[in-house]
């Protein structure tokens, strides 16, 4: 009769083993998962937080664009001015001939 209690604890025993391993791996998974589940979280912030600043770089580029833009046409209308002056002073110089 004890034969047959120890083969009955023995498995009893392994059973246990095989539980703990599964419980073992289980939890493991679910740390893992977790881990998963937080880099996911932080990818998903910092790709909005990048979103957000791709939003504001674009802005300043349109403004620099129009800026530059503006800068372009004085300087052409500056140059137009002085191309004006130097050909009526031109005009004006005696010739000689």
């Amino acid at each position: 009769m004890s034969s047959r209690l120890d083969d009955a604890l023995k498995r009893l025993d392994g059973a246990l083993g095989l539980l703990e391993a599964s419980i073992a791996r289980r939890l493991e998974a679910e740390r893992s998962r977790g881990s998963l589940e937080t880099e996911l979280q932080i990818m998903q912030d910092d790709r909005a937080r990048l979103a957000v600043e791709l939003d504001g770089a674009l802005t300043r580029l349109a403004r620099f664009e129009a800026v530059t833009d503006d800068v372009g046409r004085r300087v052409a209308s500056a140059m137009g001015a002085v191309r004006g002056v130097l050909e009526r002073a031109r005009a004006l110089e005696p010739q000689d001939g």
